[in-house]
């Protein structure tokens, strides 16, 4: 053992890895790489002091200083001996703890000036003090543990160190032979102090012989089950032997029964032969194994799959119309082409290709019941798939069958039980699929809704091909933009844009007043509401695209009929006075629309969820900095559309008398009232344009004109979306005179009559007309 120097040293540096070699322990290392045998080799030819030091976890595949701990031992070579593949096998035997000052490569190997760790607080006496002794007690107890609880550490380990006197050796011996962590053995080897080193290394026995324990403990539950496994077998062996001899229900018989109803299953000759090899297979396996469920479990789902069990299309036109027109108020468009489905159906039969159909709009307008009412009309059987927030693939495609509990797609579940091969399945809220770590849904939904895939769509679970091709699937969505573009290719897409308030008032008469007295328990004649109170309803009390709100409001008022009803009061009759006793206060205030001329308040048209809806657009100057601020929760694309009309009132300031407007002295404000409601999109861009023009030249701006449209960094007026509901925005807030972009003229031409009944468009093809028609002199 190399004698502690007082001073630093230079020796040749082995690098080891998941090793920790501790002064007064004997090691043998095994030494491969070049640098490492060169540095052996050089520290014999010397006095045979080398430092060792362990490597950093992870290993890195170049090594460099970087890489080891800077606290190693130094230890003396007892021997080295060269091994028939190359490398050196060295015994070394550890000296003292040193740390790393500096390292050095030396020709081709690494050298270290390395400095003695200071231990002079750990210097114990010796005898050991009654304290130190205790702690060597209790370390030898813990390491008898844990050489009892270890099977890798042999019992003579424990007889060897119970020897020893040293209070630090022997926590250097313990440690060295113990199983803890390279890191644990790391931080005992730095530290220097030998009373702290020893509570160290007990804190660390202690925490390994728990876990160690466990280990045991998990290890004799686990023995445990398997024996008990194979006693269960051996039972269920002499179970069979006596079923057979009793002549008893059996695997074979229930193998028998599963063969019988495959073949009356109606499947392909293909799939009948891969069902019959898993029953073959099912009949070898114990009844009550794993294997046997899953088996039973597969068989079972490919027996009870309708292949050939289908329901008759009832394609009478007359009847179609009748169920859509009993069940839905309004949407012409949508039943128009239902009815062209049925025709073509009827006609060309098995030749029609399969469509699907995406029925697109705000929510509470009607399409799932619109599905439900399609199926009905046509005989179908109806299944309702619900896709909002799907993120597992596993849901359209299902397990495999070596996962636990795998059952087949949500698509083959449905249909296995509904029984027939062409149902009706609308998918609700396509739009709102999700994707993650479980995969894409969308992706897998593709192979179902192409009509050139979907004939052999493949269930994980099944995994033999099941013909899709006859169902008619129906998916709904709020908004298209987050669809897929391939999944939304391989659907036709019809809008629902939402019900006006006559559409709205006819709905709650036919459909929701009668439902609503029904469900509270009233008699038709319980409760009366004047078309006057309806419309109140609707106008003051709701705003959407749909009824449910209207739902909602019309049960509330259900309710407190059946209140005064059971208090003796008599039928009710709800008045457009009365509502507010029952409704509360109107939620809804309708936007001011200014009556006289204005300036810089502009009057635009608008479409959201809820339908259309008139927004007012105000502007001012004042002295400034030619600084331009936007208010009333603007969207980037709208400030976008509000930086280009300045732009085109900038780059044509002399046609409207701003040459001498000083911009970089003013201050421009744009709002837009209701400041709590987000408010987006480029259709703004020519209510902008009028509302800035109006400020800045002091025109005043007409009145009665509402407008629309997208306006470019030249002046042209671009198309928009939602024309019919911004139509009825105006028509709903009094405004006859509407603005439109010339493009948007062959929408128009297919309105509904009452519609357009009263009002007076205007259709632009630049700016500078729309200043023609509302920006006074």
């Amino acid at each position: 053992m190399p004698v502690q120097s007082e001073r630093n040293i230079v020796c040749p540096v082995i690098p080891v890895r998941g090793l920790v070699i501790f002064p007064g322990v004997v090691s043998p290392l095994f030494v491969s790489r070049p640098r490492s045998i060169r540095a052996a080799e050089e520290a014999g030819e010397r006095d045979r002091i080398i430092f060792v030091a362990a490597e950093k976890r992870p290993y890195a595949e170049t090594l460099t200083p970087g890489n080891l701990y800077s606290v190693g031992t130094v230890c003396k070579m007892l021997q080295n001996v060269r091994l028939p593949d190359g490398s050196l096998k060295v015994v070394a035997e550890g000296g003292y703890r040193a740390k790393s000052v500096r390292f050095a490569d030396h020709d081709s190997y690494m050298q270290a000036s390395v400095a003695p760790l200071d231990d002079s607080r750990g210097l114990i006496a010796n005898p050991p003090s009654a304290p130190v002794r205790a702690r060597m007690r209790a370390l030898l107890r813990e390491f008898e543990q844990n050489v009892r609880l270890d099977p890798k550490l042999p019992d003579e380990i424990y007889r060897s160190v119970s020897d020893i006197d040293d209070a630090s050796t022997l926590g250097d011996v313990i440690a060295s032979h113990s199983r803890l962590e390279i890191e644990d053995k790391q931080k005992l080897l730095e530290t220097a102090d030998a009373e702290e080193r020893l509570d160290l290394l007990l804190r660390m026995l202690v925490a390994e012989n728990k876990l160690l324990a466990l280990e045991r403990e998990i290890e004799e539950k686990v023995r445990s089950e398997m024996e008990k496994e194979q006693h269960n077998y051996y039972l269920r062996e002499k179970l069979k032997v006596i079923n057979e001899e009793l002549g008893e229900e059996s695997p074979a018989n229930e193998a028998e029964e599963m063969r019988a109803a495959a073949a009356g299953a109606g499947m392909p000759e293909a799939i009948l032969e891969r069902v019959n090899k898993e029953i073959n297979r099912f009949g070898k396996l114990a009844p009550f194994s794993p294997e046997a469920a899953v088996a039973r479990s597969y068989i079972e789902t490919l027996n009870e799959l309708p292949w050939n069990k289908s329901t008759d299309d009832c394609l009478d036109l007359g009847n179609a119309r009748r169920v859509l027109e009993e069940d839905h108020y309004g949407l012409e468009d949508v039943k128009k082409r239902i009815l062209e489905y049925l025709a073509v159906k009827s006609r060309a039969g098995g030749k029609m290709r399969a469509q699907v159909i995406c029925f697109a709009g705000p929510p509470g307008v009607g399409k799932t019941s619109l599905g439900r009412s399609i199926a009905r009309a046509m005989g179908r059987k109806f299944i309702n798939i619900s896709l909002g927030g799907m993120r597992d693939e596993a849901e359209i495609r299902g397990h495999r069958r070596t996962y636990v509990g795998a059952l087949p797609g949500r698509l083959i579940q449905k249909i296995r039980q509904c029984g027939v091969n062409n149902p009706l399945i609308l998918m609700d809220e396509i739009d709102k699929l999700g994707s993650d770590f479980r995969g894409d849904p969308s992706s897998a939904l593709l192979e179902a809704l192409d009509p050139e895939q979907n004939w052999h769509f493949v269930d994980n679970f099944l995994e033999v091909p099941f013909d899709l091709s006859k169902v008619m699937f129906i998916t709904t969505a709020n908004a298209t933009a987050t669809i897929p573009r391939p999944l939304l290719d391989r659907m036709e897409v019809i809008s629902l844009s939402g019900y006006v308030m006559e559409e709205k008032l006819n709905i709650a008469k036919r459909h929701l007043l009668p439902r609503i007295t029904a469900e509270h328990g009233l008699e038709k004649n319980d409760m009366k509401l004047s078309d006057a109170a309806l419309k109140e309803i609707i106008s003051s009390y709701t705003i959407e695209a749909g009824v449910r709100s209207l739902d909602r409001e019309l049960s509330k008022i259900a309710r407190r009929v059946a209140v005064e009803l059971s208090e003796g009061k008599g039928k009710v009759s709800l008045s457009k006075g009365r509502l507010k006793d029952v409704l509360g206060a109107p939620k809804l205030h309708s936007t001011k629309i200014p009556k006289d001329k204005t300036l810089g308040t502009a009057i635009g048209l608008a479409w959201t969820e809820a339908g259309g809806d008139v927004i007012l657009i105000e502007s001012a100057v004042m002295d400034g900095n030619g600084k331009v601020t936007y208010t009333g929760n603007l969207g980037e694309i709208m400030q976008e559309s509000a930086t280009t009309a300045l732009a085109y009132l900038r780059s044509h300031a002399s046609d409207y008398s701003l040459s001498d407007f000083k911009w970089n002295k003013k201050d421009i404000h744009i709002h837009v009232p209701a400041g709590a409601v987000p408010k987006d999109g480029p259709s703004a861009g020519i209510t902008l344009a009028l509302s800035l023009a109006s400020t800045l030249t002091g025109r005043m701006i007409v009145a009665s004109f509402a407008m629309t449209g997208e306006m470019t960094l030249h002046g042209n007026v671009l198309p928009i979306g939602g024309v019919r509901e911004k139509i009825l925005a105006a028509k709903r807030y009094g405004i006859k005179d509407i603005i439109l972009p010339i493009s948007n003229k062959a929408d128009t031409s297919e309105l509904s009559e009452w519609v357009l009944s009263g009002m007076h468009l205007h259709f632009v093809s630049d700016i500078s007309e729309v200043f023609a028609f509302a920006l006074g002199e």
